[in-house]
């Protein structure tokens, strides 16, 4: 049953708030056992109390959740409770009411709805009785502090409190106003402007949601950053206002933001680490401290606060911390005995760390892990390689059936230039290991052998690994050859290879198809999950196409495609009376001409993603395309679309912008057809790419002219064969 359901949960509190309270009490308990952090459920549970007039149980409830939950209504619900609890009790009723609205605006004072909360507590101060001119003068330098307060918070009533704050000065003194309201008209600019800055980012945030553990949704991910985007504008301090008001601010933002993403670690560290930046380390214990109560199961938060308690000088407690990690994690504890061993070693000593090794790898949880750590801390910091070995020759006797650990233990031998020892391991190694398990171990042999061997030592252990690793494979005589694939494996080294890029990937892809074809059978080998190759098109020279790529490539599931046809669907009525367009999309349609419209009227309607047009253009513009033909200066002419074909009119031809183009009826030869000829042929002469040319025939026009003359689709295809490549800029000559 998953607890954090949050159907279940709405489900739930609605039929709580139907009960009496005393049924309803256990629901809300249990609610909130779920969602510690839910204001709409905690508010829901006092105001239950409140309807009962129980007063007892709803303080212990605000006690409960107030400081935890800075949600704006669950707090006015509680300056409700109070101010209603101490109407009646004359000056001392006042008095405390006063000071739970200093109270509460001291917590919520920051939030971006709080400007109510101002206002009522300025009405609330002029609304205090008076007898003396001294307490008339009290009360009206409390409402000052307050206005000038509230008026520096940026929030939702920010210029009406300032409308207020300018009326309260000028009827008290107008002298006086002029000069207080000179000074806060800046600050109180500042706020307003930061304001509408702010609501940017709060617009994004739902503030209904649920603390739940992160599921990888795209709601949680949206809102997961949505909250880091806030925090950055708050961390920045765009008001300019002192640090210490800046910092609550921020600190208010983290924990409004731990309220919707309680179950997140990232946010309670980043909470704690600007704490600890800001140089209140105390406050970043704290944080810390109610982190691992919150998630009890991130290991990764106890490591983050025992390297906090460390760096600060504080051993005890972080030696704690870390003996918490291995108590509660005592089925999978190898990774924290490898951290403790660790820390023992740069707070206690050599000493202390060996004789944590001793005690730990007695443990049955104890994985070579461990060993390898210990061993490469005493090679590597204590400089003492003979213990180092000794600790690998005693966890040989444990794990010598663990492939990782032989590796490990053979390159501890490699940096020790014990070449001897390295083949009697490897030996070892692989008269015990099974062939399905030695795979890798065979791969480090053989390395081995190309780096530090001779020829024949090398040639001999690659047949060797062949050998072993035939009897896995179902065709035992084609793992035995040897290919020039072989070869480039012996005479590589790191990234530099004895053959070209291409010459690799052929050789790759046959090798691939070669293991393939014999193990698949005779007919057909399997390329992808869907999509099969016969064996009989395998062939140098023919069918290149069915080849894989690169065995290494991951091929699209082909068998569910759908081959596009364009009559499927009607495209997008592009009108700019469209409600589903916007004015930016209205006005670049009028400044387009007809003949673009009409294009972007017949786009069929697309399916999937979008391509993003930018990369789109930026890949074709940086693409190096054909180079366009010229004409021949002997007079032969340039091949060309056969316009005769495609109009069916003797005479008249298609332009380059698709439009119909007939001789002069008079037939007079003009200068200015010479000249534009004279022109188009300077042209293409000093034309060399297809960038620098003019955009090639609208090839979309251009089967538009065909269905109005009543083209064939025979006729209508040979068309668009003959009219060239729209992409290359290139013409293909006419197929009649």
């Amino acid at each position: 049953m998953d607890i954090y359901n949050v159907e279940a949960a709405e489900i739930l509190a609605n039929e709580a708030q139907l009960l009496p309270i005393g049924e309803a009490a256990p629901i809300y308990e249990k609610l909130l056992a779920t969602f510690p952090t839910a204001a709409k459920y905690w508010k829901q549970y006092v105001e239950a109390y409140i309807a009962a007039k129980d007063d007892e149980a709803t303080k212990q409830i605000f006690s409960r959740c107030l400081l935890s939950c800075l949600q704006i209504n669950l707090w006015r619900c509680y300056i409700n409770f109070i101010r209603r609890v101490n109407d009646k009790r004359g000056s001392e009723g006042l008095e405390e009411t006063k000071k739970a609205f200093d109270f509460m605006l001291n917590y919520v004072g920051n939030d971006v709805a709080s400007g109510p909360v101002w206002m009522d507590y300025i009405a609330f101060l002029k609304s205090m009785p008076v007898v003396t001119p001294q307490e008339e003068s009290h009360r009206m330098t409390t409402v000052r502090k307050v206005y000038q307060k509230a008026i520096l918070v940026p929030t939702n009533h920010v210029e009406q409190l300032w409308k207020d704050y300018e009326n309260f000065e000028n009827s008290v003194s107008r002298t006086l106003a002029k000069g207080l309201l000179s000074e806060y008209q800046p600050k109180f600019n500042s706020a307003r402007a930061v304001y509408r800055e702010r609501k940017k980012y709060i617009d994004d945030i739902d503030w209904n949601m649920l603390a739940v553990p992160p599921t990888g949704s795209y709601k949680e991910e949206q809102q997961c950053m949505a909250w880091k985007r806030l925090l950055a504008f708050e961390k920045g301090n765009p008001q300019r206002i002192d640090a210490a008001t800046a910092n609550r601010r921020v600190t208010f933002t983290f924990e409004q933001c731990l309220m919707y993403l309680y179950h997140h670690p990232d946010i309670w560290y980043d909470y704690a680490m600007w704490h600890a930046k800001n140089g209140s380390t105390d406050s970043a214990i704290k944080i810390f401290q109610r982190a691992v109560k919150a998630l009890p199961d991130s290991e990764v938060l106890k490591y983050a606060f025992a390297e906090l308690e460390e760096s600060r000088g504080a051993i005890q407690p972080a030696k704690a911390i870390y003996e918490l990690l291995i108590a509660e994690n005592a089925v999978t504890t190898s990774l924290a005995h490898i951290q403790f061993i660790r820390f023992l070693r740069r707070t206690e000593g050599i000493e202390a760390a060996r004789k944590y090794f001793l005690d730990a790898r007695k443990l049955p949880s104890c994985s070579y892990h461990v060993y390898v750590a210990y061993a490469t801390m005493a090679f590597c910091l204590d400089k003492d390689a003979k213990v180092a070995q000794s600790v690998f020759e005693a966890g040989l006797k444990r794990f010598m059936h663990k492939p990782g650990y032989i590796l490990e233990y053979a390159d501890f031998l490699c940096r020790l230039n014990d070449d001897r020892n390295v083949r009697a391991l490897f030996e070892r190694a692989l008269s015990l290991l099974p062939p399905e398990e030695s795979i890798e171990v065979w791969k480090r042999f053989a390395q081995f052998e190309q780096t530090y061997g001779d020829l024949s030592s090398m040639l001999k252990v690659e047949q060797r690994r062949k050998e072993a690793l035939s009897r896995t494979s179902e065709d035992a005589l084609s793992a035995l050859e040897n290919t020039l694939y072989d070869v480039v494996s012996r005479y590589s080294y790191m990234d530099l290879w004895p053959c070209s890029t291409k010459e690799l990937d052929y050789l790759s892809r046959h090798e691939w198809l070669a293991k393939n074809i014999a193990n698949k059978g005779n007919k057909s080998v399997v390329l992808t999950n869907g999509a099969t190759l016969d064996k009989g098109a395998v062939r140098v020279g023919s069918n290149t196409k069915l080849l894989p790529q690169s065995a290494k490539v991951v091929r699209p599931e082909i068998s569910r495609m759908v081959i596009y046809d364009p009559r499927q669907m009607k495209g997008p009525e592009f009108s700019t009376t469209s409600s589903g367009y916007t004015k930016e999309i209205d006005e670049i349609l009028k400044r387009l001409s007809p003949q673009m419209t009409s294009f972007i009227t017949n786009l069929p309607a697309i399916e999937g993603p979008s391509p993003d047009m930018d990369i789109v253009l930026s890949v074709l513009l940086q693409s190096t395309l054909p180079v366009g033909h010229n004409v021949d200066k002997s007079g032969s002419q340039v091949p060309g679309p056969a316009t005769s074909d495609l109009s069916g009119a003797g005479k008249s031809g298609l332009n380059q912008n698709g439009s119909v183009h007939r001789p002069p009826r008079d037939g007079q030869s003009t200068k200015r057809k010479n000249s534009e000829r004279g022109r188009g042929q300077e042209e293409d002469d000093t034309t060399t790419t297809v960038q620098s040319r003019a955009m090639p025939r609208d090839i979309f026009r251009l089967r538009q002219i065909q269905r109005s003359r009543g083209l064939g689709s025979s006729q209508s295809g040979s068309a668009a064969l003959s009219s060239g490549s729209v992409f290359s800029g290139e013409q293909s000559a006419s197929s009649g």
